[in-house]
């Protein structure tokens, strides 16, 4: 999830975000920031992070992970390998 918000700014080639609207949604995660940053004591999100995340369009979040994942390459980055 923080890397999606941090996603937000890098994902201006998606079709969507060149409407607006995948650029809109994923900024309206700003309200999750508090509960996906590492090292943060509170991992429940609230009502507004809930609704935030509820309203983003599911290809318009799997394309920013997509995305993402992709620009460690193009930086000449290794792969991202989460452990969970």
């Amino acid at each position: 999830m923080a890397l999606m918000l941090i996603l937000v700014v890098a994902t201006g080639g998606m079709a969507k975000a060149q409407s607006g609207t995948c650029s809109n949604e994923l900024s309206n995660l700003n309200v999750c920031a508090p509960f996906v940053v590492p090292g943060s004591s509170n991992t429940n999100p609230n009502a507004g992070c809930c609704n935030a995340l509820g309203s983003v369009d599911t290809e318009c979040l799997c394309s920013t992970i997509r995305i993402g994942s992709q620009l460690r390459s193009k930086c000449n980055l290794p792969p991202l390998g989460c452990a969970n």
